[in-house]
């Protein structure tokens, strides 16, 4: 376990009076030309212009299988359910998400230090990384709610103290991904842009925000430029599929009203380069089950 260093300078201004655009300060490849990995360097020019990249099969339909079992046992198990790290949906109370899902689950442990995974968490980042974030996600069909716009790094950034962007997020499906369920949906090329929302944060802010976001949120005007400019991806993909993302991507997902289930789970690998200190915009930090303070790298 390490506490948070000293507060750096704040290359991100977000969470005052007005919403402010600022042009991204950091790459978003951090890894020098040719560094091995399982990414090939066509995958990582593309997450370099994008700010995204996919794998058609990260994972193999027998690992699907386990991984699917696990998270069946954890949101059904009544100990999990009454566990702070559960964030329940509003209107079902059905479990939505069970976050540090890599230190309740040894099989999502595992799946956090499996060299596909981390290796390409490495590669992007050019260093040795820590997990900021873990949790599974679960969009039941007939009315699973969604996730409106957002960066994770103006998040991440304000309330949690991360001061630069190197940080790189995996969804890995565990259900097939139509078009239809509430998949993940990218603004491309948006993560070059950082969007300062307007508006303080309130105090416990993450208690109500994991449910139905709203401090840190885009105006309607500037989510309508971004789109203007960049367009919006759907992501779909077989069920072993992932998807990674840089940190500052304008990204959400919509409402699940079909009948099909949409289920994944959801790493957040952070430079150890680039630790947590106190937060930018924020009174209080989040729990650290939410913004690690653990730095202990993968291995």
């Amino acid at each position: 376990m390490t506490t948070a260093p000293e507060r750096t300078a704040d290359l991100y201004p977000t969470r005052g009076t007005e919403e402010v655009a600022t042009p991204r300060q950091d790459p978003v490849v951090w890894s020098e030309p040719g560094a091995p990995g399982p990414f090939a360097a066509e995958d990582l020019a593309a997450f370099e212009r994008d700010g995204f990249a996919t794998v058609e099969q990260l994972i193999t339909p027998d690992e699907v299988a386990v991984y699917r079992a696990e998270l069946d046992r954890l949101v059904t198990d009544p100990a999990i359910r009454d566990d702070e790290r559960s964030i329940v949906e509003p209107r079902s109370q059905e479990i939505r998400s069970v976050f540090e899902v890599h230190k309740i689950s040894r099989i999502f442990a595992d799946l956090v230090s499996d060299p596909r995974v981390v290796g390409r968490a490495r590669q992007i980042l050019g260093s040795d990384v820590y997990v900021h974030q873990s949790r599974i996600n679960v969009k039941p069909g007939f009315g699973a709610s969604g996730f409106y716009w957002h960066s994770d790094f103006e998040t991440w950034h304000a309330e949690d103290g991360m001061p630069r962007m190197r940080a790189v997020s995996v969804s890995i499906a565990l259900t097939e991904n139509y078009d239809t369920n509430g998949g993940l949906m990218i603004m491309p090329g948006s993560h070059r842009t950082f969007l300062g929302c307007a508006g303080e944060t309130p105090k416990d802010n993450y208690k109500k925000s994991l449910q139905m976001q709203e401090a840190g949120t885009p105006s309607d005007r500037a989510l309508t430029d971004f789109a203007d400019r960049h367009g919006i991806r759907l992501f779909t993909g077989a069920a072993g599929s992932a998807t990674w993302f840089d940190c500052n991507c304008m990204h959400g997902s919509g409402d699940n009203i079909t009948p099909y289930p949409r289920s994944n789970v959801f790493i957040v690998f952070n430079s150890v380069e680039n630790t947590a200190v106190e937060p930018f915009a924020a009174p209080i930090r989040r729990p650290d089950y939410i913004g690690a303070r653990d730095f202990t790298p993968v291995r």
